[in-house]
């Protein structure tokens, strides 16, 4: 495994990451091959866990502290993520968004449900266009300074919002974010490469991706349709990536990843890691198979002429 700095902090990352998103306490319920799961991980010398309270209504966070409790894993070793944003109950008016009321109170409940406390990182889930953005600054930053957790960070936050927290932090003595977690994939790139990166690089906000195998779809299980046991068969988000002209670049880029010697979950994984912006790739994993080919992306190295190659298969991005 492979580490590299959270943007311009000193803390390091593995740059190949595990995800609670959509499986874990989900689709996924097993709390015994979750738990080897998450071994195996370690194993690998992963040490950053991503999660949110909205994965399974605070499930995600359970069934993940579980794990790290049965392995015995001393949390100094792991570095752990939770986010905030969307809502938690259906009837509370509060319970949801960033206002400072639900950031402090959530924080909170997060920490018990993972048994620890405190965080390494505390993501915005998503931008709250309904809390002025100094009170979601001066919020997250006694998080920080109280020691819930290490850092913050958001999620698929613009470029100019990311500038803006960031200058109001600085401006006004508080806690800058480090961190943003944007989607980024081989079929999901112009956003990230022509808005996000350059403001992040200038800040010395990195980025932890989330989707990077674009939803399964580049790991090539969808060349001949749709399996009665995948993740599209089983729910509509991410279908959009079921195209027949990304069905075609996902089969051209079988040919590559061959001729390297690997699969084609591990060129998509180590084609995201290219960006040095990019401190970690965030996966999901339902099989010890699964996170075993993706923890091995951190070993592939891909040259220019590769890069080049690849790019040409994605012909119509930037």
């Amino acid at each position: 495994m492979q580490y590299r700095r959270l943007g311009n902090t000193g803390m390091k990352v593995s740059i190949v990451s595990l995800g609670a998103w959509i499986t874990y306490g989900g689709s996924m319920q097993d709390q015994a091959i979750i738990t080897r799961i998450t071994e195996r991980a370690l194993e690998h010398g992963i040490n950053f866990f991503d999660n949110a309270d909205a994965y399974a209504r605070g499930e995600g966070e359970r069934v993940m502290a579980r794990a790290y409790r049965d392995i015995g894993i001393e949390r100094h070793h792991l570095v752990l993520s939770s986010k905030v944003y969307w809502p938690m109950s259906d009837n509370d008016v509060n319970d949801r968004g960033l206002s400072r009321k639900h950031v402090l109170e959530s924080i909170d409940r997060s920490l018990q449900r993972m048994q620890t406390d405190y965080l390494d990182i505390y993501f915005a889930h998503r931008y709250d266009p309904e809390t002025p953005l100094e009170e979601v600054v001066e919020a997250f930053s006694d998080v920080v300074r109280s020691g819930r957790a290490h850092y913050w960070g958001t999620s698929e936050w613009s470029a100019a919002q990311l500038a803006e927290a960031h200058a109001l932090a600085k401006g006004s003595g508080l806690v800058a974010p480090v961190v943003e977690q944007p989607q980024y994939s081989m079929l999901a790139r112009e956003r990230v490469e022509r808005e996000i990166l350059p403001t992040t690089t200038a800040k010395g906000i990195g980025l932890v991706v989330w989707s990077p195998l674009a939803q399964g779809m580049l790991t090539g299980k969808y060349d001949d349709g749709v399996p009665a046991d995948s993740r599209f068969a089983r729910e509509q988000f991410g279908r959009h990536f079921l195209t027949e002209e990304n069905r075609a670049k996902v089969k051209a880029l079988k040919g590559v990843a061959d001729e390297l010697g690997i699969t084609r979950s591990q060129l998509a994984l180590a084609w995201v890691l290219r960006q040095p912006g990019v401190s970690s790739v965030i996966t999901g994993a339902t099989s010890l198979e699964q996170l075993n080919d993706n923890a091995k992306a951190a070993e592939v190295v891909l040259t220019p002429a590769v890069i080049e190659r690849i790019d040409a298969i994605l012909a119509g991005n930037p």
